[in-house]
């Protein structure tokens, strides 16, 4: 008895120790030898809906981009947004930020032998949502993207990470309104307005949303995130750094709490990309500012 308990707790503290091995940085990547080529976006994709973490899109980029710029960077490229449901659930009971973060996104990618995986550490979840990073739930939705990593990657191990931690800009971009509700109609139907507008602003300037989600819970009268994303953004970045794919497709959450008429709408500043990914190149930097000013301008314009 005394053995298997002993056996039990070093199981358990060497998976704390993958969920805090991160604790200082905002990204993590978890790497493994695919010398065979036994793994790719698929069975990585298996692994983690086997594990509870559901992959809503999984996205083969190099067919994308060698199509739009006629050019790839790396061997294989994928970028794909995933969520822990029942997590999510939890936390939006205490806190709406978890829609900075729904849903989660990651970048699949292999270079020689080697296929990685990039994701937000539970560190950078907490930076973005200002949940604490010692919250129960967040902290049990950051070990579910940990053991989906091992089951997608048996051998794998997380790499070395030193990005810069700090940013002088803020890390969230946020807005207020109130929806006008007009006679006969309810406030479901003027978000759905809102949604429809800022949906039609967003293609023209060269957004595109791989998926939405329209969340319940008796807390809120809704509750919808957005994943989004801008190819003349991410292409760029993707080049020298490739695990961009932890902050892109970026999320956006639109909610109103019942009881309240304002409407928040929030998602992670995407020049913050810049600090946090060592960006340097001035027409990268010039790429990612401006999608960060042209989604910015459009929520401007919305909740005027």
């Amino acid at each position: 008895m005394g053995k298997i308990l002993k056996v039990f707790i070093g199981a358990f503290l060497v998976l704390g120790a993958n969920i805090f091995a991160a604790e200082n940085q905002n990204i993590q990547i978890f790497s493994t030898d695919n010398s065979n080529g036994s793994i790719n976006a698929k069975s990585i994709e298996k692994a983690f809906n086997d594990s509870g973490v559901i992959v809503d899109v999984n996205n083969d980029m190099n067919s994308i981009f060698s199509k739009r710029y006629g050019k790839v960077y790396h061997k294989n490229y994928n970028l794909a947004i995933f969520t822990n449901p029942a997590r999510v659930t939890k936390l939006m009971k205490k806190y709406p930020t978890i829609g900075l973060i729904t849903p989660l996104s990651m970048s699949i990618y292999e270079d020689d032998k080697t296929i990685n995986i990039a994701t937000l550490s539970l560190a950078g979840m907490s930076r973005i949502t200002k949940i604490p990073m010692t919250d129960p739930d967040l902290t049990a939705y950051a070990k579910s993207v940990d053991a989906a990593l091992h089951k997608a990657l048996p051998k794998g191990k997380y790499l070395p990470v030193n990005h810069t931690l700090k940013s002088s800009k803020p890390l969230v971009t946020v807005f207020t309104t109130e929806f006008e509700v007009e006679d006969g109609d309810t406030i479901t139907d003027a978000k759905e307005s809102f949604e429809e507008e800022f949906e039609s602003e967003l293609g023209p300037v060269g957004f595109l949303i791989p998926k939405s989600y329209k969340l319940k819970h008796d807390n809120y009268d809704f509750f919808d995130t957005y994943s989004i994303i801008r190819f003349n953004a991410i292409y760029p970045v993707y080049k020298n750094h490739p695990d961009a794919g932890a902050y892109a497709p970026f999320s956006l959450v639109i909610y109103k709490k019942k009881g309240d008429d304002t409407v928040h709408i929030a998602y992670p500043s995407i020049d913050n990309w810049i600090t946090d990914l060592d960006i340097t190149d001035k027409e990268t930097v010039k790429a990612v500012k401006e999608t960060q000013e042209k989604i910015k301008n459009i929520l401007e314009e919305l909740t005027e």
